[in-house]
């Protein structure tokens, strides 16, 4: 499971779809849907071989906008230049073998080759082909060529194929190609620093198959992650028994127990220009663990567990007690609270930032059904004095950016 697509991230945009003619056609249907529900203006030019595996209609139905094939159409408004240069972004998927090759010869022999060498605007392709073709050594210089000059490239995906072939060459999924394209528009204004970011939540083992908990998904530590890749910065992500997917173009770091946890934060974190630490570390572990499953006798005899702290992970790293702090390296921290009342909640949440000593605290309300499991999280985050320096609430991707908004 992805994260979701940040509808807030960016304004409004004039998005060019191409689609050309592969039979991964019908997923461009999902990529207009998704620029489109995120709120952008998206007009499709579609190739002639396009058409013969989706039709206009519904192209022009999901895009809310006529559809552009033929590049003598329009002439008088010189269309096969002024939609490059309207675009403030021009994706195309599926991006086939033949427009790869065109592209990167500056071939405009249709409406979309026009379109392409007229704009300026971020070009993000999705190429979409059999295995052999997308290893063919034509194609992979192509593709050298694109990126050389500055084109995104998303995927292929490596799975099943027409007829019952299976390798790479699958186009990727349209909310990937999606999440791609709008990130070429990030400013990348972290490139150059180093975070790590822990996610997840730590589980401590009562024999060997039983543990103690918490139902923290990973979804907000790997949104931060994704985000922070996404502006730039070189990410490490240290994860903890995660729901959902790792992140692509992130370095990885799996952990089980608190324990662990505190190992790799110690190892990570000694070159890290910023730790977030956003997974759920349990306070406690069994003071024993049991090498065989625990059993019941059917007597009725309570189970009687004895329970010894954890290390507390992040105030350890904000007092320099896991190793030596590099200079002006940010530590930012997440607490979770049950409490109800405003006033006592932010004062829980004020003696927990002083306590542990973080540059920033990011505070934010959990229980039965909100804040663990959920793809919406709504936050507050305290400096160390306790200040409130922002305040957050959406889907758990802008939740994250304006997280990262305090390091720029």
């Amino acid at each position: 499971m992805t994260t979701p697509i940040d509808a807030a991230a960016t304004p409004r945009l004039n998005v060019v779809v191409g689609v050309t003619g592969g039979i991964a056609a019908y997923k461009a249907v999902g990529v207009i849907r998704e620029l489109v529900l995120l709120g952008h203006d998206v007009h499709v030019i579609a190739t002639e071989a396009a058409l013969r595996f989706v039709g206009a209609p519904t192209l022009e139905a999901i895009s809310r906008n006529p559809l552009n094939v033929d590049l003598y159409e329009g002439v008088a408004e010189v269309r096969h230049v002024a939609l490059g240069q309207r675009a403030d972004l021009v994706v195309v998927a599926p991006a086939t073998a033949d427009f790869l090759a065109r592209t990167a010869t500056g071939i405009a022999s249709d409406l979309l080759g026009n379109t392409v060498l007229a704009t300026t605007a971020p070009l993000v392709v999705a190429p979409a082909m059999h295995t052999e073709m997308w290893a063919n050594p034509a194609t992979v210089a192509n593709v050298e060529t694109l990126r050389s000059r500055g084109v995104t490239v998303v995927g292929p995906a490596s799975g099943r194929l027409t007829g019952t072939d299976s390798g790479p060459g699958r186009m990727s999924e349209p909310e990937d190609i999606v999440r791609a394209a709008l990130a070429t528009l990030r400013p990348r204004d972290l490139a150059g620093r180093r975070i790590v970011v822990t996610a997840g939540g730590t589980r401590e083992p009562l024999d060997p198959v039983r543990f103690i908990g918490n139902r923290s998904s990973g979804r907000q530590g790997v949104a931060l992650a994704e985000a922070a890749r996404d502006r730039g910065a070189d990410v490490t992500l240290i994860a903890a028994h995660l729901e959902v997917a790792l992140p692509s173009g992130v370095a990885s770091v799996e952990v089980g127990t608190a324990l662990e946890l505190a190992a790799a934060v110690a190892r990570h974190s000694a070159e890290a220009d910023v730790v977030i630490m956003a997974a759920a570390v349990a306070d406690y572990r069994p003071e024993r663990t049991a090498d065989e499953k625990i059993k019941k006798d059917g007597s009725g005899t309570a189970l009687t567990l004895t329970l010894v702290e954890n290390p507390d992970i992040l105030k350890s790293l904000a007092h320099g007690e896991l190793g030596p702090r590099p200079d002006g390296q940010i530590v930012i921290g997440f607490a979770a609270e049950t409490e109800g009342d405003p006033a006592r909640f932010l004062e829980i949440a004020r003696a927990k930032a002083a306590r542990k000593g973080a540059d920033f605290l990011v505070v934010n309300r959990v229980g039965w059904t909100t804040g663990f499991a959920t793809s919406d999280n709504e936050i507050r985050v305290l400096d160390r004095a306790g200040s409130i320096v922002s305040d957050a609430a959406g889907d758990k991707v802008s939740v994250a950016h304006r997280i990262l908004d305090l390091l720029s």
